[in-house]
């Protein structure tokens, strides 16, 4: 059964064109992985799907068998789906539980007025979410440091930080654009652990952004793959190593046969 399904999706910047047509079913409990070089649309996908941009006329994304498509970022949110963004935008200011907190603020059932008196059910309702953040924390493995300033964090730990933020959410669909940006290869594979277990023990269905082809290889059932606004392939990543098509959008068209799948096989 599709979560998340996609028709016509086109965005115009004056005349630029960021995407054109793009049709995309991600299937529930998935890991999908989307690729391509830059300025192929793929962030642009993403703020189409959260809600940052609205796409052109004729276009439908049906979320959980409800359109969404041009609804404000927050209803999209409220809905479960939950993402993060390729530049980290971690409050370093405050600690990590807080950062957390931020993350859950949709979910909170009551409102301000009601924590301005403070009365002992919106205590208990605190203490409730604060120990549901520390049980989130203690999955990604960042439990030792929820008092921690968050902006003296080391960047893996803001990456996975980032990552628990968007699950503080309880999405049903987690987007992740370019999760492993600046990680090193260890690092790269905490997080490759990290969002499979996530996954299996949420029941997520993931959509993932991501340039290190490992990552998504090692990570994703199925790869779509962009390129100047257009989805040019798609299928699992042993077919997605042996397509041509997308080894040139990558490197150009001035390869080997014998080079191209050299390379995509060493990905």
């Amino acid at each position: 059964m599709a979560l998340l399904e996609i028709r016509n999706l086109s965005k115009k910047f004056g005349g630029f064109s960021a995407l054109s047509g793009i049709d995309l079913d991600v299937h529930e409990g998935e890991v999908r992985g989307v690729i391509g070089p830059n300025g192929s649309g793929k962030s642009t996908l993403f703020n189409m799907i959260s809600g940052v941009y609205a796409p052109e006329p004729g276009a439908s994304i049906v979320f959980a068998g409800a359109q969404v498509a041009g609804l404000p970022s927050h209803e999209i949110a409220r809905r479960g789906v939950a993402r993060t963004f390729q530049m980290l935008r971690i409050f370093s200011g405050m600690s990590v539980i807080e950062n957390m907190l931020v993350g859950h603020h949709a979910l909170v059932p009551y409102g301000p007025a009601a924590a301005v008196v403070g009365s002992r059910g919106v205590w208990r309702q605190e203490r409730r979410m604060r120990a549901e953040m520390m049980e989130l924390l203690a999955f990604i493995g960042l439990a030792d440091y929820a008092e921690m300033p968050a902006g003296e964090m080391s960047g893996g730990q803001r990456r996975l930080l980032a990552l628990g933020r968007a699950m503080a959410a309880r999405p049903k669909l987690l987007m992740l654009d370019e999760p492993g940006a600046g990680l090193s290869p260890a690092n790269v594979d905490i997080l490759i652990e990290t969002v499979l277990a996530l996954q299996k023990h949420f029941g997520l269905t993931v959509v993932i952004i991501e340039h290190i082809l490992k990552l998504v290889m090692d990570t994703c059932g199925t790869v779509s793959v962009l390129d100047h606004g257009e989805k040019i392939a798609e299928g699992p990543p042993a077919s997605i190593r042996e397509n041509y098509r997308v080894i040139e959008a990558y490197l150009g068209k001035e390869m080997k046969d014998e080079d191209v799948r050299a390379y995509l096989r060493s990905a």
